[in-house]
């Protein structure tokens, strides 16, 4: 077929706005949210000039919110972890900005290096910790928006926990 002729019959689709999906202002899928992750890593001004360090704890900053999402900023000095828990009913997104985080789960050991993205579903135990000896920067994304932060004791991390609970790596 001659695609002039298809032209004539279809017509130009961007002649015809109704037939094109408008941009979606929030995202709704994971896949959407490790984008919108991938993209405010990429925009190292959005988020560099907030990062602060804490000796004590780590330190957090809720960088954005949207309709039932959350967008944190958080540093690790070296050391500093979270303890095994879940997300509760939310999943999440973890990007890494900045040094090495080192995440523990029933099925072994991951290094997180910037760049690197990790998807996980509710219910997900783990742990993360700054096992390096330079700080980290990560962001995490969180939909639904975080409301609870279950802990799980260190030798019953995942016990019963379901297997379609697990994670997923995403690489950029």
């Amino acid at each position: 077929m001659n695609s002039d002729n298809d032209l004539q019959i279809a017509g130009d689709l961007l002649e015809v706005p109704h037939l094109l999906q408008p941009p979606r202002e929030h995202p709704a899928t994971v896949a959407e949210f490790a984008g919108l992750a991938r993209a405010i890593a990429a925009d190292r001004a959005r988020w560099a000039d907030l990062v602060r360090y804490d000796a004590t704890t780590r330190w957090y900053h809720r960088l954005r919110t949207g309709p039932g999402y959350e967008v944190w900023l958080l540093s690790w000095v070296p050391g500093q972890g979270t303890g095994r828990h879940d997300h509760g009913r939310s999943f999440g997104v973890l990007t890494v900005l900045e040094g090495t985080l080192t995440e523990h789960t029933r099925r072994g050991t991951r290094t997180l290096t910037p760049g690197a993205q990790h998807v996980s579903a509710p219910g997900y135990a783990h742990e993360v910790v700054n096992d390096a000896l330079e700080p980290a920067v990560s962001l995490h994304i969180y939909y639904p928006g975080l409301t609870e932060m279950p802990m799980h004791p260190a030798s019953h991390a995942g016990a019963g926990a379901s297997p379609f609970c697990e994670a997923r790596a995403v690489t950029a």
